[in-house]
Order: C-alpha cells, then sequence, then structure tokens
C-alpha cells in the first residue's frame, strides 16, 4: 500500500529513550484516574453543615452523586469533541491543558465545598476537571503507538493501567487527606480538594513536561516506522468497521462495569458474606481490572485484536452465566475466580481498543478516533449500573428474594455480550494493518546509550505511588477471606 523506503537511518537523541513515554502517559493516567473513587467524598459531601451528621440545607447525596455522573459524561464528550485539536497541537500541550483542567477542577469545587455551593462543585470536577479528564485519556495513546510501532498493545496497556490504578491511588490518598485535615464538626473536604489538585496537577505536568513524538521515521531496532498516513477521525466514523468497534466496546463495558458498580451488594446478597469480605471482593476484582489492563493488550500484539476481543466476548458470555449459577450452587470461590477474569477482560477491553484502531485505521489521528469511540464509555457508564440496579429493585420488589435478584439481568448481560460478539465477527481483517507500518527494508538504527539513571527516576516517581495503591488494595482484599 505504502512505497517502501529504501534505507532510513534512525539516530535517537542523546540521553533519551522511548521508555521514558510510557511513565509521562503513566502519571497522567495514575492522576485522572482518581475519578473512579470519587465515591469516597459522596456521605462526607452531605454533611457539610451537619459535620457528623446531614443538618437542614445540607446537599442529599441524589444531588452530589452528579459530580460523579457528570465528570464521566464531560470525558466521553471532551474526547470526543477535542480529538482532532489533540492530534493537532500534539500531546505536551494536550497533557499541560489537561493538567490545568483536572487541577483547576479540583481548586474550583474546593471553593463550591467552602462557599456550599452545588453549581460551583459540578462546574469544576464534573466540568472543568471532566474535561481534563477526557483530554488525559487520550493525549498519550497515538504518541505511544508511534514510539511502540513493534508493541502497540503493550505500550497503550502500560498507560490505561494507569487509568484503573488510579482509583487504588485516589481512595487511600483521599481518605488519608481528610483524616489529617478533619476537626471537630470540618470534614476537612474543602482542603483535601485543594491538595489533591496541587498534587495531581504536579504529577501530570511532570508528564507534560517528560513526554514527547518520535522524529520522523523513527523505528526501533528490528522493527517497521509508524505510517504518517491513514483516515482522519471524521473519515473513521462514517466506517461500517468503526461502528463495529464501537458496538463491541459497548457491549463489554456496560457488562464489565455493571458487575463492577454493585459488586459489593451482589456478594453479599448471593452469598451472605460481611461487609468487610464484600470489601474485600471489591478490593480484588479492581487489582484484576487493573492486571487485566497490561496483561491483555499485550497478549494482543500476538493473538490479534479481533481474537482478543473475541475471547473477551466469547469467554465473558460464559463466565457471566455462570455467576447466578455458582449462587445456585453456594460456590463463592468459583464466583469470585469468575469475577475477577470478567474485570480482568474489562480492563483488557479498554486497553487493547486504541491498537484495533490503529490496525484498522492507521496512526494519523488514531487519539482523535478514540476520542469519538469513547461515547460508547459514556453511554456504558449509565446503561450498565443502572440495569443492574433497577432490574435488581423491579425483581425485589416482585417478590424474588435479593440472592435470585441478579439472574435475569445477568442472563441479559450475556445477551448484550453476544451481540457484541457478532459485531466483533462482523469486523473486516485491519486494512490498515498492512499499511500501518511502512516496510524499511535495510534499517539502521543507531541508539544512544540508554539514560539508566534519568529511566529509573521517572519509573519509580509513578510506579511509587501505584505500588502503594496497590498495597492498600491488596490489604483490603485479605478481607475476603478474613471476613467470608
Amino acid at each position: 500500500m505504502f512505497a517502501c523506503l529504501d534505507r532510513v537511518r534512525t539516530v535517537a537523541s542523546p540521553g533519551w529513550s522511548r521508555w521514558l513515554v510510557p511513565p509521562a502517559a503513566l502519571a497522567v493516567h495514575l492522576s485522572i484516574g482518581q475519578a473512579y473513587a470519587f465515591s469516597v467524598f459522596n456521605k462526607p459531601l452531605t454533611q457539610l453543615l451537619g459535620g457528623d451528621a446531614p443538618a437542614a440545607g445540607d446537599w442529599p447525596m441524589s444531588a452530589t452523586i452528579w459530580t460523579f455522573n457528570l465528570a464521566f459524561f464531560c470525558l466521553g464528550l471532551s474526547a470526543a469533541v477535542f480529538g482532532p485539536w489533540v492530534e493537532r497541537i500534539g500531546p505536551r500541550k494536550t497533557m499541560a491543558a489537561a493538567a490545568c483542567c483536572f487541577g483547576g477542577g479540583f481548586l474550583v469545587a474546593a471553593l463550591g465545598v467552602a462557599w456550599h455551593s452545588l453549581p460551583l462543585l459540578l462546574l469544576g470536577y464534573g466540568g472543568l476537571g471532566g474535561v481534563g479528564l477526557g483530554l488525559g485519556y487520550i493525549a498519550p495513546v497515538s504518541t505511544l503507538l508511534k514510539w511502540f510501532p513493534d508493541r502497540p498493545g503493550m505500550a497503550t496497556g502500560l498507560a490505561i493501567m494507569g487509568f484503573g490504578g488510579g482509583a487504588m491511588v485516589g481512595s487511600p490518598l483521599a481518605m488519608e487527606l481528610m483524616a489529617a485535615f478533619r476537626a471537630p464538626g470540618v470534614p476537612g473536604i474543602w482542603q483535601t480538594f485543594v491538595a489533591m489538585g496541587v498534587i495531581y496537577g504536579a504529577l501530570m505536568a511532570f508528564g507534560a513536561a517528560l513526554v514527547r513524538v518520535p522524529p520522523p521515521g523513527f523505528a526501533p531496532a528490528g522493527a517497521m516506522a509508524a505510517s504518517s498516513e491513514g483516515m482522519t477521525a471524521a473519515e473513521a466514523i462514517r466506517t461500517k468497521p468503526f461502528w463495529l468497534v464501537w458496538i463491541v466496546l459497548f457491549a463489554n463495558v456496560t457488562a464489565g462495569i455493571g458487575v463492577l458498580g454493585m459488586a459489593s451488594p451482589m456478594m453479599q446478597e448471593m452469598f451472605a458474606a460481611s461487609p468487610d469480605a464484600a470489601a474485600g471482593f471489591v478490593g480484588l476484582i479492581s487489582l484484576f481490572n487493573l492486571v487485566g489492563r497490561f496483561v491483555w493488550s499485550s497478549a494482543s500484539d500476538r493473538l490479534g485484536r479481533k481474537a482478543t476481543y473475541a475471547l473477551y466476548l466469547g469467554l465473558g458470555m460464559a463466565l457471566y452465566a455462570l455467576l447466578p449459577a455458582s449462587a445456585a450452587w453456594d460456590a463463592q470461590g468459583l464466583f469470585v475466580l469468575a469475577s475477577c477474569v470478567i474485570l480482568s477482560m474489562y480492563g483488557g477491553g479498554f486497553a487493547t481498543v486504541p491498537a484495533y484502531l490503529r490496525d484498522l485505521f492507521g496512526t494519523v489521528q488514531v487519539g482523535a478516533i478514540h476520542g469519538r469511540l469513547l461515547t460508547a464509555w459514556s453511554l456504558a457508564a449509565i446503561a450498565g449500573p443502572s440495569a443492574v440496579t433497577y432490574a435488581r429493585e423491579a425483581q425485589v420488589a416482585a417478590g424474588v428474594q435479593p440472592a435470585d435478584a441478579y439472574s435475569a439481568v445477568l442472563y441479559a448481560l450475556v445477551a448484550l455480550l453476544a451481540v457484541g460478539f457478532v459485531a466483533n465477527a462482523l469486523v473486516p481483517r485491519a486494512r490498515m494493518a498492512a499499511g500501518a507500518t511502512r516496510a524499511l527494508g535495510d534499517v539502521v538504527v543507531t541508539p544512544a546509550p540508554k539514560p539508566w539513571a534519568l529511566l529509573a527516576a521517572t519509573w519509580g516517581l509513578v510506579l511509587a505511588p501505584l505500588g502503594w495503591g496497590v498495597a492498600m488494595t491488596a490489604k483490603k482484599a485479605m478481607g475476603l477471606f478474613a471476613g467470608g
């Protein structure tokens, strides 16, 4: 498809390595992944005036919960709207803008809490912060794909793994900060928002300063260079493959987030587990969500993206059908195992899709195309939890025992995954796969010595908080075994 380049010589910049780009992306995704942990603020936000209990004039949780909903709505919307702009200005400016929006969103939300203004809270974290979420989520994607044309699934998995790990850092960090700022009658929320805005803004600014784009014609030793050709976002969304992949992502995310959102009550009602054991279960599946983002997306480099999604959806159908059966058999261990694999594939679905889009549409505007595709996530984030919650309530209202109230909706999710499986089967062979990389013939790559000290410092900076969050989550997961 593309003309063969007879000879390309790529010289790496002294003191630079492509392995410095993943920690830059991780710094941003670890920060914005905090959004998954916003629920730790739900109850304290309803007690701002009362201190230890809600008082007259306090916000109801039905109002504060919209902060989270609005943030994820704005994530999908901003990713879709600003995608082409992100491709034009590059990752550094985009990640800097994301840092300003996400960190600034915390600061505006802090004013909303201090002044007890719900519109400011919603505008700050939900609106401005949500735009930061969208920009920060898609900014590193196309850059990583261009630096790692030989391992695109692994590269995007490393970054998007950070988004899954962000909640593991954000939740205990918020609890520690609120405890430090708490005083009699003062929950310490606005102070926590200010601190988190500064911390996350600085971490994201570090990522923006570190990231850079590869030189033209860059190719790692033994690989082919990423092509500068492909479809634009406007062209891609007019194709059948785009909408088939949209259905695939929607099905996988709706089913996974439906289980994730109701994991604690499912464990307590289906197996009479203690609250501590249920909290441990949530922690355990969160760990699998994190690990699956890297493991499954890396595996897709060998299996192929279409085969990997066939595995997500085909195996997923069997595992979702197994959940109510395991409850009927009182097989808690089987339920936990199936749920862990399900959540690993839920996370893997997020991490694999950028490489899938690269295979289909090339790298020229893959970040913008990814942004358009994330509208499936926005819709699934509403559909999944709502479907499970309302279906359970309808079953209980009809006289079904709570332990059996999830069966119908879980079988409905099996049917949804079947739709996604068919959609994935209809995706044509990757038309850009052969054209997404240029054949380089006799490639000569002259690498500079790896900056080991810089690599150790940058990776250490992002892995230290991630490791702390994983350790805290693992500690919580022990409750599944101690309290079950």
